[in-house]
């Protein structure tokens, strides 16, 4: 697989993860990721991640995934909406609701990654990276 969209890459990632129980996965470091990350930690969609730092330079996050207590993932889906080849960006006002605001869209903004309502407040539209239920 190429790594024309690592954002895209590390969606699939946690959703392989999900799919198999697992209680965390790791994905090589970049800042979009981490930001995307820091969203769905805010959101209360992982518990966490940390950056391992190698000596050969290279970084990984680790994934700390979330589970409710009957087992099943916090994450029920987790989409990628604007690829490579084809972006996908929204005004403020078009930001869309995702199933009936019981998910969200995070967004690459001008003035950062964030969540949708978050995006509303400060009125900004952008980029909508995934959407996350």
């Amino acid at each position: 697989m190429s790594m024309s969209d690592p954002l895209g890459d590390m969606l699939t990632r946690i959703r392989n993860a999900l799919g198999r129980r697992k209680t965390s996965v790791s994905t090589p470091a970049s800042k979009l990721r981490a930001r995307v990350l820091e969203v769905l930690k805010s959101e209360g969609y992982i518990r966490g991640y940390t950056q391992v730092d190698y000596d050969n330079g290279k970084s990984e996050l680790d994934i700390e995934l979330k589970y409710a207590d009957g087992g099943s993932p916090v994450i029920r889906e987790i989409a990628r909406v604007s690829r490579p080849g084809r972006r996908v960006y929204v005004s403020v006002k078009s930001i869309p609701n995702v199933s009936n605001g019981l998910g969200i869209s995070i967004l690459s903004t001008p003035k950062g990654v964030m969540a949708d309502h978050d995006a509303r407040e400060h009125n900004v539209g952008g980029e909508i990276l995934c959407q996350i239920f």
